[in-house]
């Protein structure tokens, strides 16, 4: 288990606190958990204040104790109701702020009001961008984990090619490479900072399955289980000569990759091969194309282009009427961070060392989905690796 080094959370802090400059804030509070962990290395209940510049205090209502052993910051103090903040602050000589930014877009709606509450006169605004700029810059250190979780995930691509049989059911399947990643490390959560986005180690399921739609932002949905979960392996039993997807999130100390690789038993029908060979096609334009300073928006409008001139404009990235305008997501800490290699996103430009997934995948409805993911650190000569695991269509 590692615990985040010192000097990551003051270099992280230092480099929001140039972003709060630029957006004159004189101050973010911070407390959900994702955002937690990475600017203090902890996940204990409370908030990060962080100031327009001097040191942070994060403040913790449970557990204090934990949260000292696991932060490497200086001031971690005891903290019991929002209406302690102004005695905090006067106590470590920081001015209560006439413009301060939260986590508007997951804060909820009460939690705001009682911090707002405090702070009479303070303009309260969004600091999302702001954090999930520094987050989308990633150090050494973050990529070397990343790398750790690449190993785990290589690991179920592994064990899937010596589970995988006719007639085991696709939740069958899961749980085995679920079992897997468990045993490697895994943290057992995949998290997701969009509202009602829920996921857990991924998405396996096979066949017609793999088509199926459902209410998450992403290609590929699956029937799960019940309604309630409305997304993933369901009982449906695996045949021989269709697609068998296994679009797996590995997650080893705070830090995710994703990474989908493709099976069938005895071969897959010839308009499924073509379009699988397509999608790499498309993962190769990305590596062509995509260096520091292009905009996220026309690298997804080049590879979207090209899958149109290919012939997949009704079956790219969905199936058609649920088709998402992405084809790429930044990963680390969530799996839906900056950047989004996405429709739209023109005036956003990619950076080194920014880590994202790319996944081009074909959909036909009542046949299959095919397609691949890898997770990419982008360099100055275009996206290297992170996940490695062989690319080739998997016939058992």
């Amino acid at each position: 288990m590692r615990l985040t080094p010192a000097s990551e959370l003051t270099d992280r802090i230092s480099r929001l606190q140039t972003e709060m400059a630029a957006a004159n804030l004189e101050a973010v509070l911070i407390m959900q958990n994702a955002d937690l962990f990475y600017f203090t290395g902890s996940i204990q209940q409370g908030v990060l204040y962080v100031p327009a510049a001097g040191e942070s205090l994060y403040l913790v209502r449970k557990e204090h104790g934990r949260a000292r052993m696991e932060c490497g910051l200086k001031n971690v103090v005891p903290f019991k109701s929002p209406k302690d903040l102004p005695g905090l602050l006067a106590d470590h000589d920081l001015p209560l702020p006439q413009r301060a930014g939260m986590e508007l877009d997951v804060v909820p709606v009460e939690t705001f009001q009682r911090f707002a509450k405090v702070f009479p006169g303070c303009e309260m605004v969004g600091a999302t961008h702001q954090i999930r700029t520094v987050r989308a810059i990633k150090s050494e250190y973050e990529i070397a984990i990343m790398k750790d979780a690449a190993l785990q995930v290589d690991k179920v691509c592994q064990r899937a090619r010596e589970v995988i049989r006719e007639g085991l059911t696709d939740l069958e399947l899961a749980a085995e490479l679920e079992y897997t990643a468990r045993k490697e490390g895994h943290q057992g959560l995949s998290r997701m900072r969009g509202f009602n986005s829920e996921l857990f180690y991924g998405h396996i399921f096979s066949g017609a399955d793999s088509a199926a739609p459902a209410y998450l932002d992403a290609p590929l949905g699956g029937l799960g289980v019940n309604p309630s979960v409305g997304q993933g392996a369901s009982y449906k039993k695996i045949k021989p000569f269709e697609p068998i997807v296994v679009d797996f999130a590995g997650a080893f100390d705070g830090y995710l990759v994703d990474q989908t690789r493709i099976f069938c038993l005895g071969g897959l029908p010839d308009q499924l091969r073509k379009a699988y060979d397509d999608m790499v096609r498309i993962q190769n334009r990305l590596l062509e194309i995509a260096r520091p300073g292009m905009s996220w928006g026309a690298v997804y409008d080049d590879c979207y282009r090209l899958a149109v001139e290919l012939g997949y404009q009704d079956y790219f990235m969905g199936n058609k009427g649920a088709q998402v305008s992405f084809i790429g997501h930044g990963i680390g800490v969530e799996i839906d961070e900056y950047p989004f290699i996405a429709r739209g996103f023109n005036d956003h430009l990619l950076q080194e060392n920014m880590t994202f997934a790319f996944e081009p995948k074909a959909v036909y409805a009542g046949l299959g989905a095919v397609g691949i993911e890898n997770t990419f650190r982008l360099t100055s000569d275009g996206p290297k690796h992170i996940t490695y695991s062989d690319q080739a269509l998997a016939i058992l």
